[in-house]
């Protein structure tokens, strides 16, 4: 099969493969390393959310959780439309940067894409000032697993686009609960572990009569 963005897909690995050593060297460590990333901002955000109000670290926490949830329902679509790789179906493109991975697993759409995108949405629900990071390292990732030769353009146009719908959606339809969760973890009848992980409960206003 022959998809409309094969020719950008051949554009982008030709341009790769003209790049100098290191630029294709770091392109490669960053389509994988990039999730590390995105796995220290999820601790960074909750350890910050732990002297916020209950509904900051609540979103906290589900934003890695949401996630992954992101993760699995990418691999389930994957399974159902079984696109094979375009390091493997693009006639005349070059030799992929990264290993083509083996037959069965399929192109479309992009976990790591999607990881990025739920990962970029979810972190800015928790703390609004990190979309000016997020989203450029979520486009960057994308980006590389095209340049790396091992997906589509639209394999990562819709993987950015599902993992974020998914996991934004999870997080909101998980808010309301999971804050009242928090709220009963930081009660003072907690354990000692639970309330270091959670944070210390929001002080009250004295009472006035």
């Amino acid at each position: 099969m022959d998809f409309e963005d094969a020719g950008l897909y051949r554009d982008i690995t030709d341009f790769a493969r003209d790049t100098p050593t290191w630029v294709q060297h770091t392109a490669e460590i960053w389509t994988e390393a990039g999730l590390l990333v995105f796995a220290a901002l999820f601790v960074t955000t909750w350890w910050r959310a732990r002297r916020s109000t209950p509904r900051a670290f609540a979103i906290a926490v589900l934003a890695p959780l949401a996630t992954a949830v992101a993760y699995v329902c990418s691999e389930l679509l994957k399974s159902v439309v079984t696109q094979e790789r375009p390091c493997r179906a693009v006639p005349g493109a070059t030799d992929s940067l990264a290993a083509c991975p083996p037959p069965g697993d399929w192109s479309f759409p992009s976990n790591h894409a999607a990881i990025a995108g739920a990962a970029a949405l979810t972190l800015a629900l928790a703390r609004h000032a990190l979309l000016w990071l997020t989203a450029p390292l979520a486009l960057l990732m994308a980006f590389s697993r095209v340049f790396v030769g091992v997906h589509y353009p639209h394999d990562v146009a819709a993987g950015l686009a599902f993992g974020a719908l998914v996991a934004v959606a999870a997080v909101r339809l998980t808010t309301r609960p999971a804050t009242r969760l928090a709220e009963a973890m930081r009660t003072a009848s907690a354990p000692a572990f639970v309330r270091w992980l959670t944070g210390p409960e929001e002080a009250r206003p004295p009472y006035r009569r």
